[in-house]
């Protein structure tokens, strides 16, 4: 019978396609499945920027309430950065072996806990406790969150999903400072109290909503679940021929051969994560190499931009800038909290669009205009015998300025490429790496900030973090090779050859192209 005088139902019962096989609703379903498991893995950072956001006001109240000096302030701000450096060198093991999905509602058990304790702090030091439990908690977040989300995220829009990590960092932080603006009127020995316990709330709501996510795809392959593993790339991919391409790759990069499709095999320890400190360390390949030195100095350099100093201490800029009352302090650093959640959001959608390298060097360069500016406003009023209103003006416009564009770059570029660069069996321990270096430069920046400017002046702490940014900018430029668009088992292609990795790309697009001419 020719194809011509077939009837619908005769061609619909030999199998073959019709039109109605290539509609796209469910890829747009398969989207929001995909782009729903980034969301609740991501709320866990909201647990971060919640206690970012709200210490910045309640260490004002701590510091009256407990009568404790400006160097305990310092110490209670930055060691819950130091204390999370546990749990992000633990969250790399503890997910190769309990899986992404549990090591996220580990995180936020423990984050739970942690809150409750500084919630009924009777002194400094049950607070300071509190702190450390709390620590461990956002360290084990702030490793995993960007980690799955990468995993479970197909290539065409990984960079939109990867960045959630940050913009619930920013909702967190905004929720803090809105905190702290609602419950300020408070007594003092209370207000506090409740703005630092009110963080166990979404902590418990996220342990128990993240247990119906399905487990990440490449956890699954590295235990030889590929059943399972394909379940969850069929939900997560536009077609089953994507998921099947994505599998192939996956078990490629795991060293399980092609044609086993059985639904559970053999992997050997390495798939499941051992040996890796040797592979990163002892004797890593040029391209790993290239990538460890990429993945935790992208961290380094995010966080000796001086971020945190911004972020926690807006008040106390805020009052050198010449504002006194704590109303007026506090719903300025809403405003601080409002744009950078508006920023992020916007480079969400950005990034799959321009690409990692364009965004990150535009961040980075407005970042040094900023603090530029900022020192310079803030000098002219540490000098002035009365109050400049234009200099107070540039203070707050500057501030702005700095969170907005850290937000569109450096914020979540950090999160999205450290976690899309490293192999698949070196992933977990790498990104670890990566957090670990964020949360310790992260404390030692937010430990320092009151000593700095007391030694060299406010003027001369933003005019040192902006040198700093520029060394920044001069590593983004040489180093980092751009992704967009690269799926996770490409790219050890694209890395070792330093500032030859155009060229990478580029034979990578040619056999992309030839591949697709070969199945056309």
């Amino acid at each position: 019978m020719e194809m011509a005088d077939r009837k619908p139902e005769d061609t619909e019962a030999s199998g073959q396609k019709t039109i109605a096989d290539f509609d796209p609703p469910k890829a747009a379903k398969t989207k929001k499945f995909a782009v729903a498991c980034a969301i609740l893995a991501s709320m866990t950072s909201i647990l971060l920027g919640y206690d970012i956001g709200v210490m910045s006001g309640a260490s004002l109240f701590i510091k009256e309430n407990l009568k404790i000096t400006d160097v305990q302030v310092e110490v209670l701000n930055g060691t819950l950065n130091l204390y999370s450096l546990i749990g992000s060198a633990l969250a790399g093991r503890t997910s190769d072996w309990i899986g992404r999905r549990y090591t996220i509602v580990l995180s936020g058990a423990i984050f739970f806990a942690g809150a409750l304790l500084m919630g009924f702090a009777p002194n400094y030091a049950f607070l300071m406790f509190g702190r450390f439990i709390a620590g461990v908690g956002v360290g084990y977040a702030l490793m995993i969150a960007p980690v799955y989300t990468a995993e479970i995220s197909p290539a065409s829009f990984r960079g939109f999903l990867t960045s959630f990590p940050e913009v619930f960092v920013n909702v967190g932080i905004l929720l803090g400072y809105v905190s702290n603006y609602a419950l300020a009127k408070l007594p003092i020995h209370l207000n506090w109290r409740i703005m630092l316990g009110i963080g166990a709330v979404p902590s418990l709501f996220l342990a128990v909503g993240v247990l119906g996510m399905p487990e990440s795809p490449r956890w699954l392959v590295m235990q030889g679940r590929l059943g399972d593993a394909r379940k969850v790339l069929n939900k997560t991919s536009s077609t089953h021929e994507e998921a099947e391409l994505r599998l192939d790759e996956i078990k490629e990069a795991a060293g399980i051969p092609k044609e086993s499709n059985e639904d559970i095999v053999q992997v050997s320890k390495k798939s499941k994560g051992e040996g890796v400190w040797k592979d990163l360390f002892l004797r890593p390949t040029p391209a790993v190499r290239h990538i460890l030195i990429v993945g935790v100095g992208i961290h380094f350099f995010q966080q000796v931009s001086g971020i945190d100093s911004v972020v926690l201490y807006s008040p106390r800029i805020f009052e050198k800038a010449g504002i006194t009352s704590y109303n007026d302090k506090l719903l300025a650093t809403v405003a601080v909290g409002v744009v950078k959640t508006l920023f992020i959001l916007v480079a969400t959608f950005m990034l799959d669009k321009f690409g990692r390298r364009p965004l990150l060097l535009t961040s980075v360069g407005g970042m040094i205009f900023s603090l530029m500016l900022l020192g310079v406003g803030l000098t002219v009023v540490e000098h002035s015998h009365s109050k400049v209103q234009w200099a107070i003006a540039l203070c707050i416009a500057m501030v702005l300025s700095n969170v907005a564009f850290f937000s569109i770059g450096l914020g979540p570029i950090t999160w999205v490429y450290s976690s899309e660069i490293y192999p698949l069996q070196l992933r977990a321990q790498g990104c670890a790496m990566g957090v670990a270096m964020n949360r310790l430069m992260s404390g030692v920046i937010s430990m320092t900030f009151i000593s700095l400017y007391k030694a060299i002046t406010i003027g001369g702490a933003f005019f040192l973090y902006a040198g700093t940014s520029s060394i920044a900018f001069m590593f983004f430029y040489t180093m980092l090779p751009e992704t967009q668009g690269r799926s996770l088992e490409d790219m050890e292609l694209l890395f070792g050859k330093y500032h030859k990795w155009r060229q990478a790309n580029a034979m990578l697009k040619k056999k992309e192209a030839a591949e697709k001419s070969q199945s056309a």
